[in-house]
């Protein structure tokens, strides 16, 4: 264990991004690779004089293009993590949940099985796996990535199950940041339309 282990000035703050709009909105769009809609590209300059004000000492990106098509609008040049890939939706990629649920009454991607697909645990350990990673750096850490997933990397941050997930919305092009008060992970900011 290191001696600056609980000095927040050497801990990584993580600072996490939504992509962008992208094409199908309402549908569940996990690992399809989509690019950005205008909208979604007008969105992303919206966050980028935020992220301007901050001095990352790392990038990092899925390799999905929306998430590396919003890097480039806000001005970064990230390195690629596969473990920031959306949820894998399987059968359900593609479909919205109303319609699942005229299958599957009161269906939710946080509390059912998706079938030919990633668990919400798996995801979260996917999460861990990153958390784990960037724990080993210092300074800002600018994390872009996907609704689901950066919902349970939040819940994860926090030491809450990945279910829990749920329970932080998200929109698209919105900063959160995570961080620290002394020994303790925390949620600084959330879901931040850029009102810095």
């Amino acid at each position: 264990m290191s001696a600056h282990m609980f000095d927040p000035e050497w801990r990584p703050s993580v600072h996490i991004a939504g992509p962008a709009r992208r094409e199908r909105v309402g549908q569940r769009v996990g690992r399809t690779d989509s690019p950005l809609t205008d909208h979604g590209r007008e969105e992303a300059r919206s966050i980028a004089a935020a992220v301007a004000e901050t001095a990352f000492t790392h990038a990092f990106a899925s390799p999905l293009q929306r998430a590396w098509e919003t890097a480039g609008l806000v001005g970064l040049t990230p390195t690629v993590d596969d473990l920031l890939v959306e949820w894998d939706y399987g059968d359900y990629e593609g479909i919205t949940t109303d319609a699942t649920r005229q299958i599957i009454p009161d269906w939710s991607v946080w509390t059912h099985d998706i079938v030919n697909s990633e668990s919400v645990d798996e995801v979260g350990r996917r999460a861990d796996a990153a958390i784990d990673r960037y724990s080993g750096l210092s300074g800002p850490i600018a994390v872009l990535a996907h609704g689901h997933f950066l919902r349970i990397f939040a819940a994860r941050w926090l030491g809450l199950p990945a279910q829990e997930g749920r329970r932080f919305v998200l929109n698209t092009s919105t900063l959160s940041l995570l961080g620290w008060e002394r020994e303790n992970r925390m949620i600084k900011r959330w879901n931040d339309p850029c009102g810095w």
